[in-house]
């Protein structure tokens, strides 16, 4: 395994299950209540609205160099947040360690 795919999965897993976990006990929609309370809710919610956009201009031009098609991560990251830009991160370094490998007979 690569250190970025290692890397990848150290923050994607406990991110991933510590959303889970928190969507069960608030709901889905239990960051809107902190999100529009007062101006750093407000400020928190378009901080990640700007960094999920500057992940995907990246990720665009990052996806089509390695052949990948950036849109299901891309789209993901609407409801999902940053979870769709962390799955494009492992995906490719998964996809990366594929091409790779040495082929077996």
């Amino acid at each position: 395994m690569s250190k970025k795919l290692a890397l990848s999965l150290l923050v994607y897993v406990p991110f991933v299950a510590f959303s889970v976990w928190v969507a069960v006990q608030h709901g889905p929609l239990g960051f809107l209540p902190a999100a529009m309370d007062g101006a750093w809710g407000t400020q928190v919610f378009l901080d990640l609205a700007i960094s999920l956009v500057l992940a995907m201009q990246w990720m665009f031009p990052d996806a089509k160099r390695r052949g990948i098609n950036p849109w299901p991560f891309a789209l993901a990251c609407l409801p999902l947040g940053s979870i769709g830009a962390l799955t494009y991160l492992v995906y490719r370094e998964v996809v990366s360690a594929r091409s790779e490998a040495p082929a077996t007979a």
